[in-house]
């Protein structure tokens, strides 16, 4: 995956140039070890309501029927540690309904189970697949195809396109397995499904924005849905 491909069409969307100087980017460590976060037969280190959660033909489920629906968004939540600057991959595939990957995120003391913080948004419609969503916070920052600065006291603000909406749209899979990969360095964000850039962020908001945080899957309340994930894995700064 061209990851620091990815970091340069950030760059020349932001700042409008072909090719910055190797100090102006976010640096990538050398030699990052890959930890995986699914052993692909159980939930050994993820945290969530076995109502909705399990493992099938390896993979992660989470799924809600008519009768069985949470009240409220419902996350799955691995508790083997925080991240702040990682490359985080993820495949999933969703049937019905919206999802998303959450990171940089944070529990709800009063609600079990229930984040807010950063998500790669996921939804079956393909509507909001790719962007950069901040669940119970100030919701859309970056929607598919946008880079997207955010000073503090400020609202975002789109600098630069990553492609056109169908031409990225026609990179989602809907009815089989996509690869997403997240990006976050600093106050950059980057979100990659299949080898395209999605959306991109910089988020100078140092009133509102997270640095470090937990990673989730979540379910989401109102209709019938069900969401896979496999293959996760992370590599952290």
């Amino acid at each position: 995956m061209p990851s620091d491909w990815a970091f340069r069409s950030l760059s020349w969307a932001l700042l409008g140039v072909a090719l910055l100087p190797t100090n102006a980017l976010p640096q990538r460590a050398e030699k990052l070890i890959a930890i995986s976060l699914f052993d692909g037969k159980t939930l050994r280190g993820w945290d969530g309501d076995p109502a909705y959660w399990r493992v099938e033909n390896g993979a992660i489920v989470g799924e809600t029927k008519p009768g069985a629906m949470p009240k409220q968004n419902t996350f799955l939540i691995w508790r083997n540690g925080m991240s702040g600057d990682f490359d985080l991959h993820a495949e999933y595939r969703l049937t019905g309904g919206n999802s998303g990957i959450q990171y940089r995120s944070e529990e709800l003391p009063d609600i079990r189970w229930a984040m807010k913080g950063y998500q790669a948004d996921i939804d079956a419609e393909q509507k909001y697949t790719g962007q950069i969503y901040e669940e119970r916070g100030r919701g859309f920052l970056a929607m598919r195809g946008q880079a997207v600065l955010i000073e503090t006291g400020s609202k975002p603000m789109v600098a630069g396109t990553l492609g056109s909406d169908a031409e990225l749209k026609a990179a989602i899979h809907p009815r089989g397995w996509n690869d997403y990969e997240i990006i976050a360095q600093g106050s950059v964000i980057i979100q990659i499904l299949n080898g395209r850039v999605m959306s991109s962020l910089v988020d100078e908001d140092t009133a509102n924005r997270k640095t470090n945080g937990c990673i989730g899957i979540q379910l989401h309340a109102g209709e019938p849905m069900k969401i896979e994930v496999r293959n996760i894995w992370i590599q952290s700064y």
